[in-house]
């Protein structure tokens, strides 16, 4: 019995010290397999079918890694949402994938006047999501993402303002959770050519997007775009 106490507490720690730095580089070369990345998110990380974030990130990491999309457009991180991804058959996909890392990039939807609605219960819905992914047997790396910008008034009925109201909850959770962030606003920000519909990125904004991805995951600088 002492020794089975011990071996929980010995796995505790291991698990532990695993993500104890949110932000530290992966180590490909611990893993015996291909590492599973599940990209989470509605439409601008569900994408095109050719040139889609996640796709790109798939090319820049190569065959050590293993990219699944589970973007799905139109819906929002909120479970009272006009279209929840909670109820989304691709968050089941993405819990029986079972990713060794998770990227989680919602909220743009969330931003629209009939979803903000509901915003006193953002934090909480987001906390229950990442802890349904936590709870995954291969306890996977967590990553929240700051959303990509919001150019002009908005479109599709997003709210600038709301998506600008919703940024501290969302660093408030990265903060208490403990988890990683990986900051898709900053390298778009001041690029809305990238950006022409004013929600969603263009090629070359996927492309920014895979490579801060990229950078996250691995701390090395992303390779040069094969078609330059």
């Amino acid at each position: 019995m002492k020794a089975f106490i011990h071996f929980l507490a010995l796995s505790f720690l291991t698990g532990s010290l695993l993500h104890a730095d949110p932000q530290a580089p992966i180590d490909a070369s611990k893993y015996d397999k291909p590492i599973k990345v599940a990209c989470v998110g509605a439409s601008i990380t569900q994408g095109p079918r050719k040139g889609n974030y996640p796709e790109q990130l798939q090319a820049m990491l190569g065959d050590q890694w293993e990219v699944g999309n589970f973007g799905h457009s139109g819906f929002t991180l909120l479970k009272k949402g006009d279209r929840s991804y909670w109820k989304s058959p691709r968050y089941q996909k993405a819990l029986e994938f079972e990713p060794d890392v998770v990227i989680i990039n919602l909220g743009t939807n969330d931003a629209k006047p009939q979803n903000w609605q509901h915003k006193e219960e953002f934090i909480a819905d987001y906390k229950q999501l990442v802890a349904s992914f936590q709870a995954l047997e291969t306890k996977p790396r967590i990553y929240i993402c700051r959303p990509c910008p919001v150019f002009g008034k908005g479109a599709f009925r997003i709210k600038p303002e709301n998506m600008a109201e919703q940024r501290p909850m969302t660093e408030s959770i990265i903060k208490e959770l403990a988890v990683g962030m990986i900051d898709m606003n900053a390298p778009l920000e001041d690029r809305p050519e990238l950006i022409p519909d004013k929600i969603h990125p263009n090629k070359a904004g996927y492309r920014v997007m895979a490579a801060t991805a990229y950078e996250a995951l691995t701390g090395k600088e992303a390779p040069a775009a094969a078609d330059k």
